[in-house]
């Protein structure tokens, strides 16, 4: 079975377009880590007037994914330089998954196979 994960992260809407021009050329190490960890049909949607961003990937369980992925060494050197981008999350919110930035991830409840 395939776990679809969709998610929310918030960027900082006076660095979006700079935020946009570094994932014009991700690190490969990066692309690498993503693809050996299992995510699937990632993609990054962004609502640019606000800095709202939607993630979307598919992948055998998203919390092994992710997981995997936080513990790549790779991961942490990315995460610290996206970090400026994102907002702080809204006081009360721990970040998912021990990250530097929440990801609030979506409820599927409905799919058309």
């Amino acid at each position: 079975m395939v776990d679809r994960a969709c998610f929310l992260l918030h960027l900082r809407p006076e660095l979006v377009e700079e935020y946009l021009q570094v994932h014009e050329e991700v690190w490969p190490e990066v692309l690498d880590a993503l693809r050996r960890t299992g995510w699937r049909n990632y993609s990054l949607f962004l609502r640019a007037q606000d800095g709202l961003v939607v993630g979307y990937c598919e992948t055998d369980d998203f919390e092994a994914t992710t997981a995997a992925m936080d513990a790549e060494e790779v991961s942490a050197r990315w995460e610290a330089t996206m970090s400026r981008y994102f907002l702080p999350p809204p006081t009360g919110t721990p970040a998912q998954d021990g990250g530097e930035r929440p990801r609030d991830r979506l409820v599927e409840y409905f799919h058309l196979d």
